[in-house]
């Protein structure tokens, strides 16, 4: 029975793309689903064999904390620079987006805070 490894959803492409690496360099077997035509669907790398799992779980956490470290270390870089997005400038490459979410955050604010004060509570 094959047993899932890997969920594909919401990975960026170069992750994938590392894990197959990985898998395919230490002989590992698997076979990967996509989302299908909808996106309904369950996209992962799956392992034939459960003897592998062990193995595969290992090599991938080493990976994934090499992985964590390199972003950690190209975020503190862009940092630096002065190149990541704060929150004043990410909302801003949208605005429309940004200005639309605060409207409907105050008008909830507002009903609910107008029925709270009807009630007199």
């Amino acid at each position: 029975m094959a047993i899932l490894f890997f969920s594909l959803r919401g990975v960026p492409a170069d992750e994938a793309d590392d894990v197959r690496q990985l898998l395919a360099n230490h002989d590992i077997d698997f076979y990967e689903t996509s989302a299908g035509n909808w996106g309904i669907s369950m996209p992962a790398i799956w392992l034939y064999q459960p003897a592998d799992l062990e193995k595969a779980q290992g090599l991938f956490d080493e990976y994934q904390l090499q992985r964590a470290a390199n972003q950690r270390a190209l975020y503190l870089q862009l940092k630096a620079h002065g190149q990541t997005a704060g929150f004043l400038r990410h909302n801003l490459n949208k605005p429309g987006r940004f200005f639309g979410y605060s409207l409907i955050i105050c008008l909830i604010v507002y009903v609910s805070l107008k029925w709270l004060f009807e009630l007199g509570l």
